[in-house]
This record gives structure tokens, C-alpha cells and sequence, in this order.
């Protein structure tokens, strides 16, 4: 539809990744097909092309059920491992024993995984073709987004070619450094944690039984995700943390060096060790948004927050953000609110300021109190860990707060309709 020159929509959605594309697919499914909706991103936007993306998302049940809810965990169910066992060391890189001073069960109480890890490449490939495959959603690849403007009616989004679209409310899913968020000036709180993260898949010897390893280390946490095996290997998603300097060098290694440090980093624990595919490099900053919303605007995910990676809670934060959004759009629309409505928007600020601010600071507080070569500091640490290990209802508490279904869950999330 035009409007004096401009494409009208419902919703311009402001980002072509895992937020801005399950957005799009929720809204479609949960107000109808009467509600259109547009997505735009920098990238082509083409559902089989090759990503170069190398990183794994640590899924909760609770976006396991979102997912399930938009039509896209089955399509995902072939290459998604569940995590059945978790465990939790601490020690210095030379140690020669690392005991396990946290080993838990990670499935809920009717026995199923409260994680999942999927790859990001299979995970945005299959929601860019849900996407496609959603007649109420237009895919906008390739495109700069130049201006926004706001009044009282309505919201206009400029492309950087000239194009104008229109819509009652329009949403920041673009990432970190977010456009969008820019032109509707909300400022960020950012900080840094001074680490890299490097990121990369291995084929191992040894089975990995489902089983998740998180490794402290003075420098910065190891992780260990179990993957699905490939033609009979076994594979695991790495995901290391290392001071800045250190880990621009471990990066530049040859492959043959690169798994020698990696390997005595995880104390020979996967067997013999080679790549699967390449690996990357990501600056470790923390930041938050001042405000998830603006004059018909909403921000959600990386536009709104970034976390530390080592709970692995990125994409399920994003998950919550879009659960909760749809939740609130839904709810509004019942009543005949517009999209775009004040009340509307400031309920789902309040439902979702309060998580992500907490857990930026929770995760960024562990990895800063775990990346602490201090004898007394690593004794209590611990001490306390081994407690932890024997409280079993402490236990299943973390497990389901990692699952996302601790708290004022989301409908989506819970597995209900809106």
C-alpha cells in the first residue's frame, strides 16, 4: 500500500537477525495476517545463503517454545543438541587436576532439556525462511536506514536510496550499534570487561554425552557446548574468553597452535581436537539501553542490551523482549489501542527494563569475580560452589531461571497463546 509516495505498514521492524525475524513471525501469528509488517537489514536478506557466522546460541526452554509456537523448532529439531549435564570448574591453566566444584542435571522436572544449542547460522537461515514464507511480511534486504520521524499518527522510516516506509509503530532490532536507536536519540550505558571472546567449532575424539563445561580460568571463562555430530564426529561449539592483548594473539595462531592452546585449556578433555570451519573474534562489552522505548518505538535485543556471553543469555534475553512486546501488542490491540500506543509501549518497558538491566550486571559481576587470580577469592569461590552443589532445590531453581521460566514469564515463553 502507498501513502503519499511512502509503502505502508503496521510495523517496521529494524533489523534482519533472530529478534527482528521471530518479531516479525510473532506478530503474524499472534494478531493475524490483517497486521502487515516489514523487515529491513543491511545484508541481502536470503534465506540460502552461506553465513559466515560461526557462534551457537545456548536456547532455553523458554525460546524452545517460542520457537515451537512460530513454526521453527521442528525445522531446527535435526540440529539442535540438548544439554542434559552441566558442569562447573575452577582452576588456574596449569592446574594439574580441575575437580568439578558444580556438576547438574539440566533438564526440568518433566524430563525435559532446559537448554538447547543451535547454531546461529541454521538458527537465523530457518527464521529468514519462516519469514519469507509469512504473506503479511515483506523482507527489505540490502537496505540503509537513513531517518526516522515521528508524530502524533505515525511513524515514517527513511532508506538511504530515498524510499519512505510508514507504520503505527516501528522496532530496533539492529543490533548493538542500532541505527535506529540513534535516530530516536536513547543513549547507552556501555562498559567493557578488557576481554576478546573467540569463537569456534571443533570436531573431538571423545563423545561429549550432551554434556556443557564452563571452565573459569584467571583470564576469562571457557565454555564447551555440545553440537549435534556431523557424518559420525563428534562437535562442540567453543566459546573462550581471554584478555584483550592474548587473545588477538591466540586468534592470529596457525590451526595446529590454535588447538594446542585450546586443548590446554580444556585440559584434554574432548580428545584430539580439529577446527570445524573457521573462528572469529568479538570485543566482550557490556551495554544498556536508557530507555527500550521512544515515540511509537520499541527496542529489543542486542539494540536494548548486551551481555556477557558466558551464561550464554543473549538470545534468550532477545527471545523474552519479543515474547513480551507481542504479549503487550496483542493485549492493547484487544482493546483497540493502536500499535504505536503509549500505554502500550510503557507496559512493555516495565515488564522488560527491570531483567535486562539485572542481568547485564549479574553476568558481567561473575565473570569479574571469576576472572580473579586471588588464592582467597578462588578458595571461597570455591567453597561456595561446593555448597551450591549440594543444595538439589537450589539446583533446579538455576536451571529454571536459565530456562527462562523463572519470573513474569511471557505467554510464548510458558508455552500459552496471546
Amino acid at each position: 500500500m502507498q501513502s503519499d509516495g511512502k509503502q505502508a505498514f503496521d510495523v517496521v521492524i529494524g533489523g534482519g537477525s533472530f529478534a527482528g525475524l521471530a518479531l516479525a513471525r510473532a506478530i503474524a501469528v499472534c494478531l493475524g495476517p490483517g497486521v502487515s509488517i516489514a523487515v529491513i537489514d543491511q545484508g541481502p536478506m536470503d534465506p540460502d545463503g552461506e553465513s559466515a557466522d560461526v557462534r551457537a546460541s545456548a536456547l532455553g526452554a523458554g525460546s524452545w517454545r517460542l520457537l515451537e509456537r512460530l513454526g521453527a523448532a521442528e525445522r531446527l529439531s535435526g540440529e539442535a543438541e540438548p544439554v542434559l549435564t552441566i558442569d562447573i570448574t575452577d582452576s588456574p591453566l596449569e592446574a594439574a587436576l580441575r575437580p568439578r566444584l558444580l556438576s547438574y542435571d539440566n533438564r526440568l522436572a518433566d524430563g525435559t532439556p532446559a537448554s538447547l544449542i543451535v547454531t546461529n547460522r541454521a538458527l537465523k537461515r530457518v527464521m529468514e525462511q519462516l519469514a519469507r514464507q509469512t504473506p503479511s511480511v515483506t523482507l527489505i534486504g540490502g537496505a540503509e536506514i537513513a531517518g526516522l520521524t515521528v508524530s502524533e499518527h505515525g511513524a515514517t522510516v527513511t532508506l538511504g536510496d530515498g524510499r519512505g516506509l510508514t507504520a503505527a509503530l516501528v522496532v530496533a532490532a539492529d543490533g548493538r550499534r542500532s541505527r535506529l536507536r540513534e535516530l530516536a536519540g536513547i543513549q547507552i550505558t556501555q562498559w567493557s570487561s578488557g576481554q576478546v571472546g573467540i569463537v569456534t567449532n571443533v570436531f573431538h575424539g571423545k563423545p561429549h554425552q550432551g554434556r556443557a563445561m564452563q571452565h573459569f580460568l584467571p583470564a576469562g571463562p571457557i565454555a564447551m557446548l555440545p553440537l549435534p555430530d556431523r557424518a559420525g564426529r563428534h562437535r562442540s561449539s567453543i566459546v573462550w574468553s581471554e584478555a584483550r592483548e592474548e587473545g588477538y594473539r591466540l586468534a592470529g595462531l596457525c590451526d595446529e597452535r590454535f588447538l594446542d592452546e585450546l586443548d590446554r585449556r580444556l585440559g584434554g578433555r574432548l580428545g584430539e581436537l580439529a577446527l570445524d570451519g573457521g573462528r572469529s573474534l568479538w570485543p566482550l562489552e557490556s551495554h544498556l539501553a536508557r530507555s527500550m522505548i521512544g515515540d511509537r518505538l520499541a527496542v529489543v535485543g542486542d539494540a536494548a542490551h548486551g551481555v556477557h556471553p558466558l551464561a550464554g543469555q543473549g538470545v534468550n534475553l532477545a527471545f523474552r523482549d519479543v515474547a513480551a512486546l507481542v504479549e503487550c501488542l496483542a493485549d492493547g490491540a484487544r482493546i483497540g489501542l493502536d500499535l504505536g500506543a503509549a500505554d502500550t509501549l510503557e507496559r512493555y518497558q516495565r515488564w522488560r527494563r527491570s531483567d535486562a538491566a539485572l542481568s547485564a550486571a549479574a553476568f558481567d559481576g561473575l565473570n569479574r569475580l571469576f576472572a580473579n587470580d586471588n588464592a582467597l577469592l578462588r578458595a571461597a569461590r570455591g567453597i561456595g560452589l561446593g555448597v551450591v552443589d549440594r543444595l538439589e532445590g537450589l539446583k533446579r531453581h538455576l536451571v529454571a531461571e536459565a530456562a527462562g521460566l523463572a519470573g513474569d514469564v511471557p505467554k510464548l515463553l510458558a508455552g500459552g497463546t496471546v
